[in-house]
């Protein structure tokens, strides 16, 4: 296996979960950091010998780096995203791919156009307990699917906000739907398939910010079931919960805890209890895994080496875009929106 090099660019809060998981893959060096404040640098360069660049551009003549990943505020992935494709470098961008699906359409083009890989970080899937959900779920062990629940009441204080001007903005980061929840509800379409249409109401209830702290919403999936969302970053005093729930005719289960590891409830046909119980047993000792950033870098390894498409890929990302765009028009328009209407 060849080695890989990877780079970052924006070197905030997220970046350091990048640079673990380089850290801790084998076959993945971390040979370079981009930011346009040389303090958030300091930390990259001291702890893995990483050159810093304040020049975006100079760093993409660096011919050492493979792999650019993109950890700048969301609306700004982009143009950074399609200078690294055409810098061909393969690409590893943070949620969610972009803020609108015409700059994420933008985003796969270029990777396409220019033969590099994409891949979007929706981490949540290499989680214990969704995996093994996955795995019932594709072997049909639900039977006819009636619906899920997707539910994430968090906690983001005024001072959250406040750290950074971009924060709660529309133009760079989105609300609790685009921020927080899409992590949740790119979890939600890869157990349940893709959407028919969506219906929501968001509002601004406690927050000084531009984009909405609350969205309640329901979506009806292309194979009939039916799902309701609730997203808050409102809930006092601190993070309550996250959750996954899915309902159909042979099984119920429900998916967990302040950030959805834990099986809370599993009932299927054909599984005895003394097999749920180890299954839960099995999940407790173990409950977050292999941090999902760095199996998002193994594999990114894994598919330059073996010349592959990447598990989560560029259409990954945009299909939880879609949905977010898809109850962000409808709460602004007020009515039921299908998907093939999706701005």
């Amino acid at each position: 296996m060849e080695n890989v090099h990877f780079a970052i660019v924006g070197c905030g809060h997220i970046a350091k979960k990048h640079a673990e998981g380089i850290k801790n893959t084998p076959g993945a060096t971390l040979v370079a950091v981009c930011d346009t404040i040389p303090s958030n640098m300091e930390w990259y360069v001291q702890e893995c010998q990483a050159v810093a660049y304040q020049d975006y551009d100079e760093m993409l003549k660096n011919p050492k780096i493979d792999v650019v990943n993109i950890c700048t505020p969301s609306g700004s992935h982009a143009p950074l995203a399609i200078k690294a494709a055409e810098a061909k470098k393969h690409v590893i961008v943070e949620k969610p791919i972009a803020l609108t699906i015409k700059d994420a359409d933008a985003i796969v083009e270029a990777c396409k156009k220019n033969k590099v890989k994409l891949s979007v970080l929706h981490p949540n899937r290499f989680r214990p307990a969704m995996m093994e959900l996955k795995k019932m779920m594709d072997e049909g062990r639900f039977g006819k699917l009636s619906h899920a629940n997707a539910t994430v009441r968090w906690n983001r204080n005024q001072q959250y906000y406040d750290q950074a001007p971009w924060r709660g903005t529309k133009s760079l980061d989105g609300g609790v739907l685009m921020n927080q929840a899409i992590h949740n509800l790119d979890l939600l379409l890869w157990l349940m398939g893709d959407i028919d249409e969506v219906y929501s109401m968001s509002a601004t209830r406690l927050r000084k910010i531009e984009a909405e702290d609350v969205s309640v919403g329901t979506v009806k999936f292309k194979n009939g079931a039916l799902g309701v969302i609730e997203a808050a970053t409102t809930i006092y005093p601190k993070n309550f919960e996250e959750s996954l729930s899915i309902f159909g005719e042979t099984a119920s289960v429900k998916i967990g805890g302040r950030t959805a590891n834990f099986i809370e409830h599993w009932v299927m046909e054909g599984m005895p209890e003394e097999e749920v119980a180890q299954l839960k047993h099995k999940i407790n000792e173990n409950p977050y895994g292999i941090p999902g950033h760095q199996c998002i870098i193994e594999d990114m390894v894994q598919a330059v080496n073996d010349d592959r498409e990447p598990i989560i890929t560029g259409e990954d990302g945009i299909r939880a875009l879609r949905l977010v765009a898809g109850l962000y028009q409808s709460a602004e328009k007020r009515m039921p929106i299908k998907a093939h209407d999706i701005e």
